[in-house]
């Protein structure tokens, strides 16, 4: 009795452990690859500015008077050449009327003494009158003419008096608003304007750069580094949205500002909708170069470690996980710009970082490039 009972519990012991469990099989974690290639990039850098006016003249008045009306509807387009104000006239027509007056006075004077000269050289070659007498007819005849080339200046002086009693706009643009009325007394050569004319496309957006890097990429230029890009700039607004019109970099300023180390650079952008007004802040992203053989790394695939050092792990030829050091310039979008660390083929592991241990094998999943970039 006691051996059956022995038997049982025997049983009963195995069967609670129940079937042998399997051996475990350690499968390498799947992780998402992306195969690097180099290319040509195009260096960016997004700086911010204002935009300045193409063209801004001051209305000002070239004579004095009151003025009898305004022709323009104010923050109006305006021509160039488009009356603007008109200042009373009359003293200037009156002025003019005498200058005229003046000038035929002298002509008709002229005309005298013109065949009064002429006469008297006749009879002085056939000694009619003394030579002291022919002298002076001369001389009161080319009297004569001085008084008719003053009377002449003078009529034109007038004239251009008066046609200034004609305030006309000097460029075409967008009018501001008026600082006189109907009835105000304005002066020749008064400081205050009397409006404000702004053309405004196309438009110019001054930025800064700083000259140290302005001299990093024109050394890096002559060093080969770099090559020579395009003009081409884009903006970016007050709000964060992108303008729908590209515009190109025109110049660099020659000076260094003092105070902030600074350069100004100045790009030109078609306004044609009049969007963009002076004086709005905005953001303007220049091509500074193109650099040769680049590697872009999707920026999911970058970390940084406790030093501050960008890493990345790479995944070899034998699925073994490596863990790099990168040196990196910047970034491009949604990528680093890598300089070392990484090369063309390396397969850059961008997903399952978590599950990768460097030094351990992984199986790779190749990801699209628009994934693998994105």
């Amino acid at each position: 009795m006691r051996k059956w009972m022995i038997v049982a519990m025997t049983v009963g012991v195995a069967a609670c452990r129940g079937p042998a469990e399997a051996p475990a099989t350690d499968k390498p974690p799947e992780v998402g690859v992306v195969t690097l290639a180099a290319q040509d990039v195009t260096l960016k850098a997004e700086l911010a500015g204002r935009t300045v006016a193409y063209r801004s003249a001051e209305v000002r008045p070239q004579v004095s008077g009151i003025v009898l009306q305004r022709h323009f509807v104010e923050g109006s387009q305006v021509k160039a050449g488009q009356l603007l104000y008109q200042i009373d006239p009359a003293s200037y027509q009156a002025a003019l009327q005498q200058a005229e007056a003046t000038l035929a006075s002298a002509r008709a004077a002229l005309a005298n003494l013109r065949s009064r000269a002429q006469r008297y050289a006749e009879l002085a070659k056939i000694d009619g009158i003394s030579r002291q007498d022919g002298e002076e007819a001369d001389a009161e005849y080319r009297k004569g003419l001085a008084a008719e080339r003053a009377g002449t200046a003078a009529v034109a002086a007038a004239r251009v008096e008066l046609a200034r009693t004609r305030v006309l706009a000097p460029i075409s643009g967008r009018i501001g608003r008026s600082s006189v009325s109907e009835g105000a007394l304005v002066t020749a050569g008064q400081s205050a304007a009397l409006a404000t004319i702004q053309q405004l496309d196309p438009i110019y957006v001054d930025v800064t750069q700083s000259s140290q890097e302005l001299l990093r990429l024109k050394r890096r230029q002559a060093d080969g580094e770099l090559a020579p890009s395009g003009t081409r700039a884009l903006l970016r607004l007050e709000d964060g949205s992108p303008y729908a019109q590209a515009g190109r970099l025109r110049f660099a300023e020659l000076n260094v500002d003092r105070l902030s180390g600074a350069v100004t650079l100045r790009a030109e952008f078609p306004n044609p909708d009049g969007l963009l007004l002076p004086g709005m802040y905005v953001r303007v992203e220049l091509e500074q170069g193109v650099q040769r053989n680049a590697v872009l790394a999707p920026q999911q695939g970058v970390s940084h470690d406790e030093q501050g050092r960008a890493t990345a792990l790479v995944l070899l030829a034998d699925k073994r996980v490596e863990q790099r050091v990168l040196t990196t310039q910047g970034t491009q979008g949604a990528y680093w710009l890598v300089t070392a660390g990484l090369g063309a083929g390396d397969r850059l592991i961008v997903d399952g970082l978590q599950r990768a241990r460097p030094g351990e094998t992984a199986t790779p999943v190749a990801l699209p490039a628009k994934q693998g970039r994105g």
